[in-house]
């Protein structure tokens, strides 16, 4: 099974270029993976919340690179902090966490790296896609739970937080099904707390700077 951080950097990537698709959805990205690693680390009973702070229930190692990076970072805090805090910590470093992941994927192979010239000059490297598969089969998850009716399953929720900070349900979706659904994926967002964090830290920084989204 794909983590939250290899779900959300899939579908963030062009399977055709093996690139992330444009800019705005890189600085989002780094937020997104961030908060996914968070939630994977809810999930796995080593960090806790509640709607002011974050607590490490337990320190002991994943065994995982990309989780026990961000686990050991949390635990060096002399104190619990609240939600916001961490992404804005983690963000400072957010391009060691993608590396992970990006490095993760491969190892499993899922991308491989190819490294190419351009005009025998300029270096320039891409991931593409070994197998659309599991990008296939997030797709697919994601569709039927925003344009159906079930209840979500937790992950699921997370999941769907997290896409939407990162504005990936506008490859997902027809532009006809995104506004069908908009009103069940705000629903199903609020259901997370980290989720719903990414997603006002996102906000913060489109208003801050709105240029570097455009």
């Amino acid at each position: 099974m794909l983590s939250f951080a290899e779900e959300i950097y899939l579908l963030a990537l062009d399977d055709v270029t093996g690139k992330i698709s444009t800019y705005s959805e890189e600085v989002s990205l780094s937020y997104a993976l961030i908060g996914a690693v968070l939630c994977e680390l809810s999930f796995m009973n080593k960090i806790d919340t509640d709607p002011d702070h974050l607590y490490v229930i337990d320190k002991e190692p994943t065994g995982n690179k990309i989780l026990d990076f961000v686990l050991k970072t949390i635990s060096e805090s002399e104190k619990p902090m609240p939600i916001s805090y961490w992404l804005k910590v983690l963000l400072s470093d957010a391009s060691r966490t993608e590396d992970l992941v990006l490095n993760h994927l491969i190892e499993r192979g899922i991308l491989k790296r190819v490294d190419e010239r351009i005009f025998w000059v300029f270096h320039t490297r891409r991931y593409p896609v070994i197998n659309n598969k599991e990008i296939k089969n997030v797709e697919e998850r994601l569709r039927e739970l925003v344009l159906g009716d079930e209840i979500p399953e937790p992950r699921e929720a997370v999941l769907v937080s997290l896409v939407q900070a990162c504005n990936l349900f506008e490859d997902i979706l027809s532009p006809r099904e995104k506004k069908r659904a908009e009103k069940r994926i705000q629903a199903i967002a609020k259901l997370d707390i980290v989720g719903r964090e990414v997603v006002e830290m996102i906000k913060e920084i489109k208003n801050f700077n709105p240029s570097i989204f455009c």
